[in-house]
């Protein structure tokens, strides 16, 4: 079959067939985006050491990162929405393979900065084409647990880092850990291989391709950026989508950045116990991520968001002020199940907001923008901790979250609706 042939649909085995591999390779590739950010958390410490860098300075490397995101994230989303989701999801993955190996060979600050912001380019495209390549492939019904699945292969990613980054550096090293950020380039190629475009994704581009008979023009990237603020009720929709994924950014990176290095330091619980209790934090983020998927595609998008925000306005309060490890293990558990399962959902929620002509670049621009909003919670945090302490600082993230909640009104309900 090529890229340019629907799916055959009346083959419902060959169509489940195409669905799991589909949504494997979206969630792979988003847990490939997830190991690398994090190994980063774990190398800060071994980086400042070899660097002299001071917190705020080892902060500002993830923020670099996240701002190569945001370049990514609008270009990709553009190309991916002209030539292809899994070929762009291609391209993303080497990039972000190759710098984050060459990350290994830094010999000071700009040089590491220059290749995170590389590999940030490549990273963020893979949110909003992987999410829109697995809402495409999926009935209706089973959209937001489909983008559930990709948001757990993050997580798995993320799981994957703290699990083996304790024991590679103890042997070899932080570089090492940039060294293993190599072995996706391999995935680059069994995505391409394997994987056809979506029956959603061809068709529009069959429908392109008929209005003028001999082949539309494609939609120019200022086009595909101007739609999403095109009139009142979408600059509305697009501004409250970008409250959304910037609050859930910032909480996300603002906890997972320096959680490792709270719980081994200043909570006195040692690398290893801090690794493993991050773990847990984890674990919890993608049990959230999964009934996220559940409940919104049962309850709807709006009620789903509700519920998890006001879980993470409770656990996140309830966090800051634990001091007992066992409390701090199983409090680490639900803060992280309410505080990152939304991302479960703003795959579906942008989906079936925007049509599919501009659906990856609407994914990645409003996702990645959300990133870059983000990606200064690891300044921010080294301030605040640096002046009032971690615990502090972690306290204060709960009014973000009532924020996003405010936001939810401007969203409308889409749970059911077909992708155009």
């Amino acid at each position: 079959m090529s890229a340019s042939t629907p799916l055959t649909t009346t083959d419902d085995s060959k169509a489940r067939g195409y669905r799991r591999t589909a949504l494997f390779a979206a969630a792979v590739g988003y847990g490939l985006d997830g190991f690398d950010l994090l190994i980063l958390s774990f190398a800060l410490s071994g980086i400042i050491a070899s660097f002299g860098l001071s917190d705020v300075e080892a902060g500002s490397l993830s923020t670099i990162t996240l701002l190569g995101a945001v370049v990514g994230g609008i270009v990709f989303g553009a190309l991916a929405d002209r030539h292809g989701r899994v070929r762009v999801l291609t391209w993303t993955v080497l990039i972000f393979a190759v710098f984050t190996g060459l990350s290994a060979l830094a010999q000071g600050y700009w040089d590491l900065a220059a290749y995170r912001f590389i590999a940030g380019i490549g990273i963020g495209g893979e949110f909003g084409i992987g999410m829109a390549l697995a809402a495409e492939a999926v009935g209706a019904d089973q959209r937001a647990r489909a983008t559930s699945w990709v948001g757990v292969g993050f997580q798995l990613g993320v799981f994957a880092a703290a699990v083996v980054s304790a024991p590679v550096i103890a042997l070899w090293g932080w570089r090492a850990l940039f060294v293993i950020g190599l072995v996706p380039a391999v995935f680059a190629f069994v995505i391409r291989r394997g994987v056809e475009e979506p029956e959603t994704f061809v068709r529009a581009q069959e429908r392109g391709e008929k209005a003028d008979g001999a082949g539309s023009t494609p939609i120019s990237f200022g086009a595909k950026i101007a739609a999403l603020v095109k009139d009142g009720e979408t600059v509305k929709i697009t501004l409250a989508l970008t409250i959304l994924t910037s609050v859930q950014n910032f909480g996300y990176f603002g906890i997972i950045t320096w959680l490792p290095n709270y719980l081994s330091e200043q909570m006195d619980l040692g690398v290893t116990k801090g690794s493993l209790w991050t773990a847990v934090t984890v674990v919890g983020m993608l049990a959230g991520i999964l009934i996220f998927g559940q409940v919104a595609d049962r309850l709807g998008r709006r009620p789903a968001f509700w519920i998890f925000q006001a879980g993470a306005i409770v656990t996140i309060l309830a966090y800051s002020q634990f001091t007992d490890p066992t409390a701090l293990l199983a409090g680490g558990f639900f803060m992280g199940a309410f505080a990152n399962g939304m991302l479960g959902g703003h795959g579906a929620l942008l989906a079936e907001l925007y049509p599919t002509a501009i659906r990856a670049t609407a994914q990645n621009v409003i996702f990645n923008i959300g990133r870059a909003v983000g990606g200064l919670a690891p300044v921010v945090i080294a301030l605040l901790a640096g002046h009032l302490g971690f615990g502090f600082a972690l306290a204060l993230l709960p009014m973000i979250y009532l924020i996003q909640f405010l936001a939810m009104f401007l969203i409308p309900e889409r749970r059911g609706h077909s992708l155009d």
